[in-house]
């Protein structure tokens, strides 16, 4: 007989379904709750509390907290990742196909303030538990492929000028999209200016492509 605290074995398409969904809404509470309190001030009762669930389901689940955060961000690095697979640049040229990956990226990180906090707290511990994870490790980034892939075009065709490693350009983008929403208080304390206000939005949506682009074209200086 299966105790009432503990999932009914997956048996039969009915069972799996629910324990897929069972699993989701765990993932989508403890991302919230995770983004919210950070790692260490993250509770197990309150997922639980929140959700259809019980805490010692969610141990059955995932196996405790320390495993709970990693599955946490195992789906949030997942999003951005699919996003990068499902982008259609081929028929682009180099130009416009580099651009319209820095907005696949700016679209992402404003879309997904979690995503951002979750990267965050990660960070203050080290990325342990990204270094622990087999299947971040495996995930990588499609898109130093897609950057690898434009930037030889671009350099083949004559239009970029610069010698420009994709890690390095992956990076640069990366970093103005997740400044401008993980800073947004403390620069618009500082400076007076909300980095994520809708009517400046296309703003800096452009000026990201165009710092790309002008990188990626400059007339570098010679020894």
């Amino acid at each position: 007989m299966t105790s009432v605290d503990e999932p009914a074995r997956p048996h039969g398409n009915g069972r799996t379904r629910d324990a897929a969904r069972t699993r989701a809404e765990i993932l989508d509470v403890a991302t919230g709750e995770f983004a919210r309190a950070g790692y260490a001030g993250a509770r197990v009762d309150d997922i639980a509390a929140r959700t259809s669930t019980t805490k010692r389901m969610i141990y059955y689940y995932f196996g405790g907290k320390d495993q709970l955060f990693t599955a946490v961000l195992e789906q949030a690095y997942g999003v951005i990742r699919n996003a990068e697979q499902r982008l259609d640049v081929e028929h682009l040229d180099p130009v416009a196909a580099i651009r319209r990956l820095a907005e696949l990226t700016f679209d992402h990180h404003e879309q997904h303030p979690d995503f951002i906090r979750l990267v965050s707290i990660e960070n203050i511990h080290e990325a342990e538990h990204i270094a622990a994870s087999e299947k971040l490790g495996r995930i990588g980034s499609p898109a130093l492929d897609v950057i690898r892939r434009i930037l030889a075009s671009g350099q083949e065709s004559g239009l970029f000028t610069a010698e420009v490693d994709a890690v390095d350009l992956h990076a640069m983008i990366s970093s103005f999209c997740f400044f401008r929403v993980a800073n947004r208080h403390t620069f618009g304390a500082l400076f007076g200016r909300d980095l994520v206000d809708p009517a400046q939005r296309d703003h800096y949506r452009a000026m990201l492509g165009d710092m790309v682009i002008a990188y990626l074209t400059a007339e570098r200086a010679t020894d």
